[in-house]
């Protein structure tokens, strides 16, 4: 079995880094809140790839979820964890304590203008200024050349990617196309919520978003149409309720009203009590 070392202290991990910068090793970075399954080994796997040195944190972050939401409930099993990252050949986990991470008096959070007003985080506006914190307190702790994210939370990867250029951080951000179940489901840790006969239900998000590329590509340009089209879709399972579906520039997350480039298709919807998300690519 591959030989992991795991960090718990957050001056441990800086101090690693360090040693590996010093003797010109490259470290790539994936960073998960753990419930590891199969969509999170492909970033993984790239991440082997492109560093000398594969860190993998694990870390439900507590500022980014608000008072409603899952945070307590989360699933978390860090022995199961450190088995799948000692198959892939990970060479640290990095396992902060939130009260390391968030000291006592915490006060200091990034918070981006104007990409989080748009999807996720109309309905959840404390969530990026969350993500983004806990990132940049990330890249400066485990102090990565290359960082891997899903494409499944885009708004996420389009906000990191926006994040590390305003704030000068010297790390290549890698988006890693969305991981999905052979039925399309888009993998994620919170499916494991889902009842077998939401699981069928929660297939509506990728059957629309096919059936938007479907209307695009035989020449329907109206957003609302298509959107339209896509609504009806998804209400038409049980137990399902929207939060939006958006259709929108892939860079700035503006509402397109007419599709004559390229536009992310992004949908959240709730199956049960568990929210869901995906989007795709639309392509004229």
């Amino acid at each position: 079995m591959h030989d992991i070392k795991v960090i718990i202290r957050t001056t441990e991990m800086q101090e690693y880094s360090e040693r590996m910068r010093s003797v010109g090793k490259t470290i790539a970075f994936v960073p998960t809140m753990g419930f590891l399954h199969e969509g999170h080994l492909p970033l993984i796997k790239e991440g082997r790839k492109l560093g000398d040195n594969l860190v993998v944190s694990i870390f439900v972050n507590p500022s980014q979820f608000s008072p409603e939401e899952d945070f307590e409930s989360y699933p978390r099993n860090f022995d199961n964890d450190l088995k799948l990252l000692q198959k892939e050949g990970v060479d640290v986990i990095f396992y902060p304590d939130k009260n390391d991470l968030y000291q006592d008096g915490f006060q200091t959070y990034v918070e981006l203008e104007n990409l989080p007003k748009h999807l996720c985080g109309i309905s959840r506006p404390i969530f990026f200024q969350g993500v983004a914190t806990v990132v940049t307190k990330l890249f400066n702790i485990v102090k990565p050349h290359i960082a891997i994210f899903g494409r499944k939370d885009y708004q996420q990867l389009v906000i990191i990617r926006r994040m590390a250029r305003d704030l000068n951080f010297d790390i290549k951000i890698v988006g890693f196309p969305t991981v999905r179940e052979p039925d399309g489901l888009a993998m994620s840790s919170r499916n494991t919520y889902l009842t077998p006969e939401q699981r069928i239900n929660a297939l509506s998000l990728y059957k629309s978003l096919k059936q938007s590329k479907k209307l695009v590509e035989s020449g329907i340009k109206d957003a609302k149409r298509i959107i339209d089209a896509a609504y009806t879709l998804i209400k038409s399972h049980p137990e399902t309720v929207i939060d939006y579906i958006a259709i929108c520039d892939p860079e700035t997350l503006a509402d397109m009203e007419t599709i004559d480039r390229p536009a992310l298709m992004a949908l959240a919807v709730n199956v049960g009590k568990t929210r869901l998300i995906d989007n795709m690519i639309l392509k004229p």
